[in-house]
């Protein structure tokens, strides 16, 4: 069954579907996107909703690729598919809940 948390990003509320008992972890998130978009914003200024989520996407994906690069130390290459292991479940997670988060924005 699917429960609905009410979020807030950069000050506005969003309605997300989540499965049930993942509330609590969906709000810890939203918190943490908030404090990224809102650190985002003060260092470069008003860019739009579409973009800014843009931006916010892209530095949590340079964090994924830094944690993929720890997975490989000194260099050492590692499938590719074996690190996207280590990470799918966060990843996945992750990523649900952004295009979550930019569908909403796209229907504000």
């Amino acid at each position: 069954m699917a429960s609905t948390v009410s979020i807030t990003i950069v000050g506005r509320s969003y309605e997300i579907s989540c499965d049930d008992g993942q509330e609590d972890y969906l709000k810890s998130l939203a918190v943490e996107v908030d404090r990224r978009t809102g650190d985002l914003l003060r260092s470069v200024g008003q860019v739009g909703d579409a973009r800014l989520l843009v931006m916010v996407a892209l530095l949590m994906a340079d964090e994924i690729g830094a944690l993929r690069r720890q997975l490989a130390p000194d260099g050492v290459e590692v499938d590719p598919r074996a690190a996207d292991l280590a990470l799918a479940g966060g990843i996945d997670a992750l990523a649900r809940r952004i295009e979550a988060i930019a569908d909403r924005l796209q229907s504000a």
